[in-house]
């Protein structure tokens, strides 16, 4: 179970980046159903889930805790004690979020993680090729962004899908809406788009922080990025999911290239 997509590769003499750009899985296991009472999905990683504890911690919290909270991510946090969290988080404590942190102050260290990685959630070798997706409609666009999802290493991937649940969800709770006793229950206002334009930079970055103009960006580009963000978070759901047919394919491929790998993985369906 703590075995990564490398070392399964690392079975066959040649090295299969077929596998890698796939991370192949297979629909059943990806049927919440058949989890045994787990509510969480496997990842398309086929050996264990890679999501940073911090990421995981936060979008619960903000899940249980935030989801009514007018202006998540917007209305400012205590500087004072984000940074304490992060430090806690940075020195391997573990670290308990419940009722008594301000949603916003974890709101405000989940934006800091992103936005401070050394490598963007969407690496930048990959920029260029997300953001042409902005000019592009309809399936073609999305197949294309689907096809790019699947070139994203293993963690990047677990985590990028993470975070797309929990913004769907955080968009889901909008609107306004009426309890089961009729009482109003707000909304908290963050829409896909708004969610998008403040998440969108901190996930498709072209330039290292600290670089020259890193925090330049043309116009044309920040639109693109809001654009494929909210793509991403309207559907991830079928955005991360392989085909039957795409599987059969790459099956026969590792077949022929890497037969220590596909018996691995045939053994394990």
């Amino acid at each position: 179970g703590a075995m990564s997509v490398d070392s399964i590769t690392d079975l066959s003499d040649n090295t299969s980046k077929l596998l890698e750009a796939l991370q192949l899985s297979h629909p059943h296991e990806l049927d919440p159903r058949r989890s045994l009472g787990k509510t969480k999905m496997l990842s398309l990683n086929p050996i264990t889930w890679q999501v940073p504890r911090i990421v995981e911690s936060c979008c619960k919290h903000i899940e249980t805790h935030g989801l009514q909270t007018v202006g998540i991510f917007r209305v400012g946090s205590s500087k004072k004690r984000v940074q304490q969290l992060r430090e806690e988080f940075d020195q391997g404590l573990d670290v308990f979020l419940d009722d008594h942190q301000s949603v916003h102050d974890v709101a405000a260290l989940l934006k800091e993680f992103l936005r401070d990685m050394p490598d963007p959630l969407i690496p930048r070798e990959l920029y260029a090729a997300f953001l042409s997706a902005a000019a592009m409609e309809g399936p073609a666009q999305l197949a294309t962004l689907q096809l790019l999802l699947f070139l994203l290493p293993p963690c990047h991937s677990d985590t990028l899908h993470r975070l797309l649940r929990f913004l769907g969800k955080v968009a889901r709770h909008a609107e306004g809406s009426r309890g089961p006793d009729g009482q109003q229950v707000p909304g908290n206002k963050m829409t896909v788009s708004n969610l998008a334009t403040i998440f969108g930079p901190n996930i498709l970055k072209k330039e290292k922080p600290g670089e020259k103009d890193a925090g330049a960006m043309n116009f044309e580009d920040s639109a693109a990025i809001i654009l494929v963000l909210q793509r991403l978070i309207e559907h991830y759901q079928t955005l991360f999911m392989v085909s039957p047919e795409m599987q059969r394919d790459v099956l026969r491929r590792l077949f022929q290239t890497d037969p220590d790998v596909i018996d691995y993985l045939l053994r394990r369906k």
